[in-house]
């Protein structure tokens, strides 16, 4: 077994004050949070960053304040294929490129609907290729606007194209991620895989993959990065496996009410992130923040026992 570390890559929330606008003060503390953390790079505007729940304006604004904060200390990606046709796409995707991100993505379910074939997706991504000059890009298998997960055939034929550097992998299964870092080893590529799926760590990381970029990292960043800094540790083996039961474990319960479970993990770690959200529009139950609050504590156990220096807020102030 190697040796090699993975990167993690956060899918940054947005933090919005009391009028549901974008917080940039609180956005500018966070990504210090991630930073503290060591992680390797940054998504904005994806999901988590309730994408779908902002204006175009307010996409653009919220990625160009985030490169200019990061101020090229790790790299920082955005989801760009925004708009009704492949040109509208081509010409967000430029507009977010021009904030100064290292790469844009695009978000497979935004190339074909969902009774359309591969042929149809394969030929909307080559228009968009075409009109993106040399934009370097990504792929997202983003489970809305429906998840398109990408057939193997496809994902051969997108990374023979050579323009891509970043792919964001949903597909849960470990033939099928197997069966994409098995051809990213045949052809000769600059792609970097991410595993979004937290369950399948240290699957991912022993078999090629480039790193994680999972909403676990808008709880405990900190234990991810040290999981795909170690999962290839043959000296760390007992606590990389116990690690990943814990991770799995808990991994369903945190993708309950998201975003605001973890806007409410991240308060009471002392962030001003506020418990307000645009795409989930209900308060935490009683129960929910019982579960919540039972999930900090494991995660002060974990760096208990693995000798994680939590990031506190006194350090981002």
């Amino acid at each position: 077994m190697q040796t090699v570390s993975g990167k993690f890559v956060p899918v940054m929330i947005t933090p919005f004050n009391l009028k549901a606008e974008i917080d940039f003060d609180a956005v500018s503390v966070l990504i210090d949070f991630y930073l503290k953390a060591g992680v390797k790079g940054i998504f904005a505007n994806c999901l988590s960053s309730e994408m779908f729940s902002i204006s175009e304006a307010e996409r653009l604004q919220l990625t160009r304040h985030i490169v200019h904060y990061v101020n090229g200390r790790v790299p920082v990606v955005a989801t760009g294929s925004f708009g009704l046709t492949i040109e509208e796409k081509a010409t967000f995707t430029k507009q977010i490129y021009d904030t100064g991100v290292d790469a844009v993505i695009l978000i497979s379910g935004h190339f074909a609907k969902l009774e359309e074939s591969d042929d149809q997706l394969l030929l909307n991504f080559e228009k968009m290729f075409s009109l993106t000059g040399n934009i370097p890009l990504g792929i997202y298998e983003c489970p809305a606007p429906y998840k398109r997960i990408l057939s193997a055939e496809v994902f051969t034929k997108l990374v023979q194209a050579d323009r891509l550097v970043y792919h964001k992998d949903t597909s849960i299964t470990h033939q099928n991620v197997q069966t994409k870092l098995n051809i990213l080893k045949e052809i000769p590529n600059r792609l970097q895989f991410y595993d979004a799926h937290t369950p399948n760590s240290v699957f991912s990381l022993q078999n090629g993959a480039t790193g994680m970029s999972s909403i676990s990292g808008n709880f405990y960043p900190e234990v991810m990065v040290w999981m795909v800094e170690n999962a290839n540790n043959t000296h760390r083996q007992q606590d990389v496996t116990w690690l990943q039961e814990q991770l799995t474990s808990v991994d369903p319960m945190i993708h309950v009410a998201y975003p605001m479970c973890s806007k409410y993990f991240l308060q009471k770690r002392g962030l001003p992130v506020r418990n307000i959200s645009r795409a989930y529009a209900l308060h935490l139950t009683p129960d929910q923040k019982q579960e919540v609050d039972a999930l900090y504590n494991k995660f002060l156990s974990w760096c208990e026992r693995l000798e994680i220096n939590p990031v506190t807020s006194s350090v981002l102030n």
